[in-house]
């Protein structure tokens, strides 16, 4: 039997009929993850970033929003973690053998605590990932552990498909074949929890305890709408081993403050530019600023259960709105540059993508067309009351979104407006519990490398991220056979096919690819920013 194995040093990954890790590399000797502690700089020092308030307590299995995942991914290890340019190194793991796409051997490291001084083992996980799957405890990451036996919507169920065969050793069987499943295991939801968070999760999730390369800075650390402070794990043992004393991560109300504030020399490291300083940043920062690929996309979300979006009437609407929308202009005006006009639902970073499916012509901009959809749409039941996307004004979204319904409003001579909440969290908790009674933008910052990840758990049936309650069991299906396959070439052949029929239905529109847009202070160095737009903290030195 072919297995494929990821290993951290030295040895490269072996062909195997499972193409869990296709397109991907060991780290072997790459300075993206194991010299980081040896480039020269201030290594006592704190590094100062850019974050937002994350949406709930960190609970790895229920954040799955960029402010919470840029904390726990800090302050915690997963089995395997992503390279900047998305190759695959073990962390925790010491290999994760795939026997076939349905049944996998993870062997962990031995000697691994977490920052309280429990050791990490096989059991971690296991718990870990049975807490989040179950239905009881509502978890917003649940979806990733749909695959393994055992896994319900419906009612409390252990995840059987999980086996622990010795203090380090456990095995996973899946309840269908998912190729690409050893891949996911660096994301968040998969961290391991110690034992002490089982005892109160809503405590533990205000003062995690991790086992990644840094942790809180003591009790009050996080100060909720502030900012939080980490400084160095002196215990972790790893691949990421921190060149510098911490991280002061700030929560900026506006991407302006946080950019002047860089300027000023306050801030070392910015990951996210402000619309209104993408004329001028990389003049104003020279060779400090980045204007990178990554893989992001956006889009904005309508729900079936708004009036005039349901059945026929909705579907003829969405593709009327999507049309209306000039994202060639917004992108080269807004944007200037920094952006480009989205042509499917994935990443053009991301193995497998492409600019030919059927029925993308429905995100072109073609007025006449729009107009004739909508008129349509009235046929079935006339159109009232205003057209609204509401965005979080924390975020720099108004001019865009200022933009977007300008365009809809033109074109298909409506009212339409931005709907602003003040802050991520806000907007996020009416998204969460179905109360919002607008569109609302959305987007993807992938968890992993793979096509997969932009569409099971944004668009499959009862996928954690599906905000829009989409179900299609014709989209479904096909990514099922997708992930089933083995051949990298057939799988991403499917993916595509699914993309079609959400082509069709258009349970989000999608607007454009983002790249990363950031910068840094002249104070630090070895800044590299990821395939996935997040910074390597761990790399980053002050001068001097």
């Amino acid at each position: 039997m072919k297995r494929n194995k990821i290993t951290l040093a030295g040895v490269g990954l072996l062909a195997a009929s499972a193409m869990a890790l296709a397109g991907c590399a060991s780290s072997g000797g790459d300075s993206d993850t194991d010299d980081s502690g040896d480039n020269g700089g201030d290594a006592s020092a704190i590094i100062t970033v850019n974050g937002s308030e994350p949406q709930n307590p960190l609970i790895p299995t229920n954040t799955n929003e960029v402010g919470g995942g840029k904390i726990l991914d800090a302050m915690f290890a997963g089995l395997i973690g992503y390279a900047a340019d998305g190759a695959v190194f073990n962390d925790v793991a010491e290999e994760i053998t795939v026997e076939d796409p349905q049944h996998l051997t993870v062997k962990i490291r031995e000697g691994l605590t977490f920052t309280d001084g429990e050791e990490v083992t096989a059991d971690n996980f296991i718990q870990a990932w049975n807490y989040g799957a179950l239905a009881s405890n509502e978890q917003l990451s649940s979806y990733f552990f749909e695959d393994i036996e055992g896994f319900s919507y419906d009612a409390d169920s252990e995840l059987t498909g999980l086996e622990q065969v010795d203090d380090y050793t456990f095995t996973i069987a899946l309840n269908k074949p998912a190729s690409d499943f050893a891949q996911r295991l660096g994301y968040s939801a998969y961290y391991p929890l110690p034992d002490v968070a089982f005892e109160d999760i809503e405590t533990f999730g205000e003062n995690p305890i991790g086992n990644g390369p840094y942790m809180l800075d003591g009790e009050g650390a996080w100060q909720h709408d502030v900012g939080i402070d980490l400084v160095t794990n002196p215990d972790y043992d790893g691949p990421r081993t921190p060149a510098n004393g911490g991280l002061s991560i700030t929560f900026y109300a506006s991407q302006d403050a946080a950019y002047n504030d860089l300027l000023a020399g306050e801030l070392d490291v910015l990951d996210a530019i402000p619309d209104s300083a993408f004329e001028t940043f990389e003049s104003d920062l020279g060779d400090r600023a980045v204007n990178q690929p990554a893989a992001i996309f956006q889009s904005f979300t309508i729900p079936d259960r708004l009036e005039h979006f349901g059945g026929e009437e909705g579907n003829l609407r969405r593709q009327a709105l999507s049309m209306s929308i000039n994202r060639e202009e917004i992108t080269d005006v807004i944007f200037q540059g920094t952006r480009t006009p989205a042509s499917d639902f994935t990443s053009p970073v991301i193995d497998g993508w492409s600019d030919s499916l059927a029925g993308a012509e429905v995100l072109e901009f073609n007025p006449e067309k729009a107009v004739e959809l909508w008129a349509q749409a009235d046929a079935i039941s006339p159109w009232s009351g205003e057209f609204q996307i509401a965005y979080n004004a924390d975020g720099g979204h108004q001019a865009w979104v200022d933009a977007t319904v300008n365009s809809i409003k033109n074109t298909l001579g409506i009212e339409a407006s931005g709907a602003p909440y003040p802050t991520f969290a806000e907007a996020r908790a009416l998204i969460t519990d179905r109360t919002i009674q607008t569109a609302f933008r959305t987007g993807w910052q992938a968890d992993y490398p793979g096509l997969y990840n932009f569409l099971g758990p944004l668009y499959a049936t009862n996928a954690g991220s599906n905000d829009g309650d989409y179900s299609s069991e014709e989209f479904d299906s096909l990514l099922a056979e997708g992930i089933s396959a083995t051949d990298a070439e057939e799988a991403n052949s499917l993916f595509q096919q699914a993309q079609e029929v959400l082509l069709r239905d258009l349970p989000a529109l999608p607007l454009w690819y983002s790249n990363v847009v950031g910068g840094y202070s002249e104070t630090v160095e070895n800044v590299q920013f990821g395939w996935n737009s997040v910074p390597l903290y761990e790399q980053i030195t002050k001068v001097g």
